[in-house]
């Protein structure tokens, strides 16, 4: 199930927390339009033979596009490869872009899903972390975006200082009276040289506590459950058949090609990715050159990579596919590394299975670290 990923190196303004690639200047907005859709034509070899099931716009703000420049975009990856006769197309927003009108608009194209950036419905949370919008506009793209789109996703943080349980509650409560069908929700997380760093560092802003964040994760993954909602990923919650093929499709394996400054592409042997520079990039493609560095990867690699994703899924780690994929060593060694978790029943095994019990959840990927196999190669 292979897909397309292209991002839209573009925001309003810099939210404190955020280190992914972007610019707030808009000046080349058009010029990088032309750019990607060229990155989409210089690169529809990589797919000669498959057939792309999800596109998907990630940022960035991918809102902060046009409907048309949208269509035209999604028009480019029609032009040049072989698509599914129904692919999930979806498009990263935020709610200052969701307007009625805009949501009218987007509702007649192509696209079919909409993650919204809603973060906190709480108005002090938003202005710390530096977000566009407001609580008002949060809920009314909701309740204008719930009309038009069944297939909706909205991102929770939590963890944020000063967010009790209580307020965690209000907000799981909040996205789930309008209905949502999917929540990707995660821990607020300090990355080096952003705003949200130096806030803290000054005293500005309190830090997020381990503990807090572990509370509401534990709120979150019960309420969600009640509600029926599937936990089939770390930080990802969808109802039945509302599961995110493109994010699924990373977890489990598949190709995927990235288009856009700072993307990354996989192809299950080697791993791209596209200069994490606007002006760059730019240069790069007009001069018909792609901006991509690769690496090859080891064995140990993709075990690890394997891991890291299995573990974070419903589906696990198949025992199975370690011996038949990676060799007998690899399984003596997993098995090995995995008894301590096993004893502090921070995981399990059924059916030649290995996840983590409920207890295990949050801790993840501090159990796949010492699962990893390193220095074998």
């Amino acid at each position: 199930m292979p897909g397309i990923y292209i991002h839209i190196p573009f925001c309003k303004q810099a939210c404190h927390y955020c280190d992914f690639h972007f610019s707030t200047s808009m000046k080349k907005k058009d010029e990088m339009v032309l750019a990607l859709t060229k990155e989409i034509a210089m690169r529809k070899s990589e797919f000669e033979n498959e057939i792309v099931e999800t596109i998907y716009f990630g940022g960035g703000t991918p809102s902060v596009l046009t409907t048309t420049e949208i269509n035209f975009l999604i028009s480019e990856v029609y032009k040049n490869y072989k698509v599914s006769d129904n692919p999930e197309i979806t498009l990263e927003a935020n709610p200052d872009d969701l307007s009625s009108e805009r949501i009218l608009g987007l509702s007649k194209s192509p696209v079919n899903r909409l993650s919204i950036g809603i973060q906190s419905f709480y108005e002090d949370d938003l202005k710390m972390m530096n977000r566009a919008h407001n609580s008002a506009e949060a809920k009314k793209c909701l309740q204008e975006a719930t009309k038009y789109f069944d297939n909706i996703s909205l991102d929770l943080i939590y963890g944020i200082p000063g967010m009790s349980n209580e307020m965690w509650k209000h907000n799981i409560q909040t996205a789930l009276d309008f209905g949502i069908p999917h929540i990707s929700s995660y821990a607020l997380t300090v990355e080096p040289k952003t705003a949200l760093k130096k806030l803290i560092d000054t005293g500005k802003i309190a830090e997020p506590q381990d503990e807090a964040a572990s509370n509401h994760f534990m709120i979150l993954v019960e309420t969600l459950q009640k509600n029926g909602f599937i936990h089939y990923e770390l930080s990802n919650f969808g109802k039945e058949n509302y599961f995110s093929k493109n994010n699924s499709a990373y977890w489990l394996g598949k190709k995927y090609i990235g288009i856009g400054p700072s993307a990354h592409s996989y192809d299950g042997e080697k791993r791209g990715w596209n200069v994490a520079n606007n002006s760059l990039y730019l240069k790069s493609i007009q001069n018909n050159t792609l901006p991509i560095e690769t690496e090859i990867l080891s064995k140990s690699d993709r075990y690890n990579e394997y891991i890291m994703t299995g573990l974070r899924t419903i589906w696990g780690i198949s025992l199975e596919r370690i011996e038949n994929e990676f060799g007998s060593e690899y399984l003596i060694y997993l098995n090995k590394q995995a008894q301590k978790f096993l004893n502090d029943e921070l995981v399990y095994i059924s059916d030649h299975i290995l996840r983590p019990t409920a207890k295990g959840k949050f801790l993840t990927d501090g159990i796949a670290s010492d699962l990893f196999y390193l220095n074998l190669e």
